[in-house]
């Protein structure tokens, strides 16, 4: 396989906050999406995942407290913690998370 250009990979996807499988590190599956703006409901996952904004702002809400994820930063959310988007988030961002069982 060979590099992939994440940004066009997340232009073309049909619509916001709809992911794209990318791969699976291990057991960790890395997901590629696009952000619009749009508030996401409150999720909670029973392991750790990781959010990579490649570029724009990722708003969060995570354990209570807000978030501003900008750019080229990682933000880890713990396994058990109540997490949402708020919105005025956009860009790109990739996800690496265990799959849900």
């Amino acid at each position: 396989m060979g590099a992939i250009d994440l940004a066009e990979m997340a232009a073309g996807l049909p619509e916001a906050w709809s992911s794209r499988r990318l791969g699976l590190v291990g057991a960790a599956c890395v997901k590629v999406l696009r952000m619009d703006e749009l508030p996401v409901e409150e999720e909670i996952h029973g392991a750790a995942e990781a959010l990579l904004v490649l570029d724009g702002r990722l708003e969060l809400e995570a354990g209570g407290m807000s978030v501003s994820v900008r750019a080229g930063e990682l933000f880890m959310v713990e396994a058990g913690i109540a997490h949402a988007v708020r919105p005025g988030s956009r860009g790109t961002l990739v996800i690496v998370e265990l799959p849900e069982e």
